[in-house]
C-alpha cells in the first residue's frame, strides 16, 4: 500500500505516459522528448526529478549514465492495472461466435481459438482444454470394419470424443455390435467410466457372467482400451514465429531454450496454470515470467479461464513480449471469452 501511495497523480501520469512510449518505440526514454509531447505540459527539469523518485522506487531503470529511463515490471504492472474494463463490442462477439459456432465440438473450438487469437493480436496464443477428474459417459458407438477391425468411439458428458481402431481376434458382425453398444449406452450412460470399468467388472466377477455372450465380448473390448479415455488436457499453440522478431535481448542459446520450452506441452500447462489463477471469466495479466523459465523474464502473459458444460475448463491466453499492446491483447481475450460462453453446450 505504501508504494501505491507514492504514485501521486502526477508521478503516475508521467510514469504511464513513459511506458507508452516504450511500447510504440522499444527505446529508452528522455526527459527532454517527454516534456515536447502532448501528454505532458512540464519541463525537462520537472520530469527528471519525477524520473529521479520513480527510479528510487523501482519503477524505472537506466540501462546507460547518458541514457533515458526504461519501464521495470512494477511499472508495466501499473500501467495494466490502470487500464480501464474493456468494453464488449457486439459486432466482434458476434464475429467470434459465428467462427465458433460452425465447430461440432469444444475441442475443436478450442483448437480454433489459438489459431483466431494469433490472427488478432500478432502474439504466441495458446488454448488449452482440461477435462474434468472423472469423465462422464454419453455414448459409445461400435463401426465394423474390415480384417476383423472394429471402430470404438467414446463420447463423454462434456463433448468430448475419442476413438480408436482395434483388431479382435474373432470378427463381430454388425448386429452384435449393435447389441454392445445398445447395452452399454442404456446401462450406463451418466455414470463416469471409473463407475462403468467398476460395475462391469463385478458383473463380470459373478458367475451367471460366464454364460452371457455380451459381457463377455465386452470383456475382449475393454481390454482392448474401450473405456480407457485419456484424460490429457488438449494444447494448441498458435504464433510462435511472431516472437522472432521480438527484441527480448536474447542471446541464440536463451532464444533456444525459449523456444524448446514453448513446445513442451506439460510446461505450458504450468506456465496456465501458475499465472492465470483468477476465478473462471476474470482477466489475468501477468508481466516477466522470470519465475517459470529464464528466457521469459522479458514476456508476459494475458489469458482467462472458462468453466465449459460437463466439468470442462478451458484456458486461452496470448503470450507476448512485456512492451505488447496491453490494450488490444486484454480486449481480444476478453471477447474471445465471452464469445466461447455464449455458445450453447
Amino acid at each position: 500500500m505504501a508504494e501505491q501511495s507514492f504514485l501521486s497523480a502526477r508521478n503516475r501520469d508521467i510514469l504511464h505516459s513513459i511506458v507508452r512510449s516504450y511500447i510504440e518505440t522499444g527505446e529508452p526514454v528522455a526527459s527532454r522528448a517527454l516534456s515536447q509531447s502532448r501528454e505532458t505540459h512540464l519541463s525537462p527539469a520537472s520530469i527528471r526529478n519525477v524520473m529521479a523518485e520513480l527510479c528510487e522506487n523501482g519503477y524505472l531503470a537506466q540501462p546507460h549514465t547518458s541514457a533515458g529511463r526504461v519501464p521495470t515490471e512494477k511499472a508495466f504492472q501499473s500501467y495494466v492495472d490502470s487500464l480501464s474494463s474493456t468494453r464488449l463490442l457486439t459486432s466482434e462477439l458476434e464475429r467470434l461466435r459465428a467462427q465458433l459456432a460452425r465447430l461440432g465440438s469444444v475441442e475443436e473450438r478450442v483448437e480454433r481459438s489459438s489459431h483466431i487469437l494469433s490472427g488478432m493480436t500478432h502474439g504466441f496464443c495458446i488454448a488449452a482444454a482440461i477435462p474434468p477428474s472423472a469423465q462422464v459417459l454419453d455414448q459409445i458407438e461400435l463401426v465394423p470394419l474390415a480384417d476383423r477391425r472394429v471402430l470404438m468411439i467414446v463420447v463423454t458428458k462434456d463433448h468430448i470424443v475419442r476413438n480408436r481402431v482395434v483388431v479382435l481376434d474373432e470378427a463381430l458382425s454388425a448386429d452384435q455390435l449393435l447389441s454392445l453398444r445398445n447395452y452399454v449406452n442404456h446401462n450406463f450412460s451418466g455414470w463416469t467410466l471409473i463407475q462403468v470399468r467398476a460395475e462391469l467388472k463385478r458383473r463380470l466377477a459373478e458367475e451367471r457372467a460366464a454364460y452371457d455372450a455380451v459381457l463377455r465380448t465386452l470383456t475382449i473390448l475393454c481390454a482392448k482400451g474401450l473405456l480407457d479415455v485419456e484424460l490429457e488436457p488438449e494444447v494448441h499453440v498458435e504464433g510462435a514465429s511472431n516472437l522472432v522478431g521480438v527484441q527480448l535481448h536474447l542471446n541464440e542459446e536463451r532464444m533456444r531454450e525459449l523456444f524448446r520450452a514453448l513446445e513442451e506441452k506439460k510446461r505450458i500447462l504450468n506456465l496456465l496454470d501458475r499465472f492465470l489463477e483468477q476465478p473462471a471469466g476474470e482477466i489475468a495479466v501477468r508481466i516477466g515470467l522470470g519465475e517459470a523459465h529464464p528466457a521469459m523474464r522479458e514476456l508476459s502473459l494475458i489469458g482467462i479461464s472458462l468453466a465449459l458444460a460437463g466439468g470442462l475448463s478451458a484456458k486461452i491466453a496470448v503470450l507476448g513480449p512485456m512492451r505488447m499492446n496491453y490494450t488490444k491483447a486484454i480486449s481480444a481475450v476478453m471477447h474471445m471469452g465471452e464469445a466461447f460462453q455464449s455458445l450453447p453446450s
